[in-house]
């Protein structure tokens, strides 16, 4: 089959034949229709991520596809898949046939594009996970949202609505932080983007820290932010993956009838190249996906 290989950090991916996968207990060997290019991918690349798989090695934490062989799942099941190590302690799913443990996958509904099933879980549950476990949203509250063009940022906006939330984006250009203030902000960008945005949040307010695409690092003035009682919660998705995996089909069935939408750019599948600069370009919209035919 044919896969994309990385032999060296950093290093331009490569489409090279390996071996076919072989069918073992516990495991599922799914046909991608689609493989997602995005930032867990690109920071395992660099080699600056906490872990990463032995060298050379398939990047790929999520796709979706049809099974080929299981124990568990019906040959010709339509899946997505995430986590179980894919693309971070061994090879992922940029290939032709995904070698994925069986709690990595889950069922993908008829209405949902494999793109998009290939795209959905770290935005859609990101988003959820953040309103609903991190910030717990209550009906009436004021959101603020940076990079609301983003996946993640332009979910949050939608599903606050959907919890009786009012967003508003924030402009991450602007000089001077938004007049409006919130009782939530849902930062995905980070850095002094974050720092400008905080002073919007009303004292004893929340902000729940996604992201840092504009830096990673904040500075902070301790005595103004111990004055304003502003919570900071980071957003975890490793430690909370079980809780998005609940999320995981009600956000499908949202997603298949029209109640969220998310935007997919598909990329070839000898591409991988340009799916990692595309990803890296600030203002980008929607996710890269990996396709095998354009």
């Amino acid at each position: 089959m044919k896969a994309v290989r990385i032999h060296g950090f950093d290093a331009v991916p490569v489409l090279e034949e390996v071996a076919d996968p072989v069918a073992r207990p516990g495991r599922t060997i799914v046909r991608m229709e689609a493989a997602t290019v995005g930032h867990i991918d690109r920071t395992v690349w660099r080699g600056s991520f906490l872990r990463h798989p032995p060298l050379p090695y398939t990047p790929g934490v999520e796709a979706a596809g049809t099974v080929m062989a299981s124990e568990r799942y019906d040959v010709g099941q339509r899946v997505w898949l995430r986590g179980g190590g894919l693309g971070t302690l061994f090879d992922g799913t940029w290939c032709e046939l995904v070698d994925a443990p069986d709690e990595a996958l889950g069922l993908l509904p008829d209405g949902v594009p494999m793109a998009l099933g290939a795209a959905f879980f770290s935005p859609c549950t990101s988003a959820w996970v953040a309103l609903h476990d991190v910030a717990k949203l209550r009906p009436g509250e004021q959101v603020l949202v940076t990079g609301a063009s983003g996946a993640v940022g332009s979910l949050v906006m939608q599903l606050a609505g959907s919890l009786g939330g009012a967003s508003t984006a924030v402009d991450a250009n602007a000089e001077a932080p938004p007049a409006a203030s919130a009782d939530l902000l849902i930062d995905t960008v980070g850095g002094d983007v974050l720092a400008k945005v905080l002073p919007a949040v009303r004292p004893g307010g929340r902000a729940v820290l996604i992201g840092y695409t504009a830096g990673p690092t904040l500075q902070l003035d301790i005595a103004h932010f111990l004055q304003r009682d502003v919570a900071l919660l980071p957003l975890n998705m490793f430690r909370r993956e079980s809780a998005g995996r609940a999320a995981a089909p009600e956000l499908l069935a949202r997603l298949a009838d029209g109640r969220l939408h998310l935007d997919v750019r598909p990329f070839a599948f000898d591409d991988a190249a340009g799916a990692l600069d595309w990803i890296a370009q600030r203002g980008h919209r929607g996710r890269a996906v990996l396709v095998p035919r354009l």
